[in-house]
């Protein structure tokens, strides 16, 4: 349920606000324990949602890094080979 959460700190691009906006979704669904509330919740999901997406992006703006920013192909290339060699992802 939480497969969106990743670091968002110190990567060159930063994080955009969609990443942002995602991660704080699966932090909320981990959190309400849904994917989708009923319509009697939606107005507090959604709101619960905004608000962690706005504070995350203060926190990031906020951090300080002391080392160089990573990349994300680097990165992602990192995370699929570890994938590969741990099974969970057939080579092509």
């Amino acid at each position: 349920m939480c497969r969106n959460i990743h670091t968002l700190h110190n990567f060159e691009p930063a994080a955009a606000s969609e990443e942002v906006h995602a991660a704080a979704l699966q932090y909320v669904r981990k959190i309400a324990g849904t994917t989708k509330p009923s319509k009697a919740n939606q107005d507090a999901f959604d709101r619960a949602v905004a608000e962690i997406a706005h504070i995350t992006a203060h926190l990031l703006d906020d951090l300080v890094a002391t080392t160089p920013p990573k990349n994300r192909e680097e990165e992602a290339a990192k995370a699929r080979a570890r994938a590969e060699r741990s099974g969970r992802y057939a080579t092509a």
